[in-house]
């Protein structure tokens, strides 16, 4: 890199601590004497290497990526798989390169993994526990939390208005005259199986037609073989109590139980009313297609991406952006 520099220098006539600034965007050079520098960078076709580029601007332009999630699939999920593709998309329109790791037990390993490819920035996807934030905020890289939330100030959180979405789909379904409903939530401790959950009770209280905590199964995992097993042992007592809808706080548990109700013959929407959360491509997909709160997962991973870079480039006044609007999609399961 060193006589690449000397030689651009030499011909535009400047010194190489001018190149390198031209090359860094860090520091003052003339408008004529960058563009002179910059149309011999293109004659000469020169294309400093990531090693180079990270000693002349300290940065490598790597991100990382962190999926947290306790269950599998993590990175394959259709909903964080959403997110990944944006991130990944808005990353090659801005010349960074990503890592991406996955973490099941919430561990320190993959923030150390992160942290020895010198990353800019990182990405923190899903629930975190505190002690993962607090280990990778004494590194001081920047980073934005996805689908997630923390207590620590000044984080940047893109979020989801889960407990608006909630209420949409408790609305939608006593609009259509369901009062016996049957809600299956995914565990309580995610933010958004929790507000998406809270705003769906809420609604319903407000309106005097309360959902008993009898009517309210809690799933551990969230996944397609959790909706089904729950509705598979809880079948006798969702057939006593003559219930006329479903209510899942995301899509695969929603799919889950549909599956298990078509293979007992029941009527979908005739018989039982599904609803779901997120939107994920599986819901257009299945027969009958699903109905669900559509969550906008490829601005949560483009919004990500550019507030990091913001992040990494100091820009000033960063401000959380607003949460994103949900919108109910109608489908065969409830119309």
């Amino acid at each position: 890199m060193e006589l690449t520099i000397k030689e651009i220098a030499l011909r535009a006539g400047v010194s190489k601590s001018t190149v390198s600034r031209v090359i860094s965007g860090k520091g003052y050079t003339s408008l004529v004497v960058r563009d002179k520098v910059l149309q011999l960078i293109e004659e000469l076709q020169y294309k400093p290497n990531a090693v180079a580029r990270a000693m002349v601007s300290q940065r490598t332009h790597n991100i990382g990526v962190l999926i947290y999630r306790r269950h599998h699939p993590i990175a394959s999920h259709p909903f964080y798989g959403k997110i990944l593709d944006a991130i990944l998309m808005t990353a090659a329109s801005l010349n960074y390169s990503v890592f991406v790791t996955t973490d099941h037990e919430m561990s320190l390993r993959s923030a150390d993994f992160m942290m020895e490819k010198r990353v800019d920035g990182l990405i923190l996807i899903s629930r975190l526990q505190q002690n993962v934030i607090d280990y990778i905020t004494n590194f001081g890289v920047p980073y934005v939390m996805v689908n997630g939330s923390t207590d620590v100030d000044g984080v940047i959180h893109i979020v989801n208005q889960d407990e608006e979405g909630g209420r949409m789909a408790a609305e939608y379904l006593s609009e259509l005259g369901h009062r016996r409903i049957f809600a299956i939530a995914g565990p309580q401790t995610h933010r958004s199986h929790h507000l998406r959950l809270k705003g769906f009770k809420n609604y319903l209280e407000g309106i005097g037609d309360s959902i008993p905590s009898s009517s309210i199964l809690h799933a551990s995992t969230s996944t397609f073989v959790e909706g089904y097993e729950l509705m598979r042992s809880n079948w006798d007592q969702f057939r006593a109590g003559r219930y006329t809808s479903i209510f899942a706080t995301n899509d695969m548990i929603a799919l889950g139980a549909m599956k298990f109700l078509l293979e007992q013959s029941v009527r979908i929407p005739e018989q039982v009313a599904v609803v779901g959360f997120d939107d994920i491509d599986f819901a257009a997909m299945f027969s009958p297609s699903l109905t669900t709160v559509r969550v906008n997962t490829e601005e949560m991973g483009t919004q990500a991406f550019s507030l990091l870079d913001k992040l990494i480039r100091q820009e000033p006044n960063i401000e959380n952006p607003k949460q994103l609007v949900p919108k109910l999609i109608v489908r065969q399961s409830t119309h």
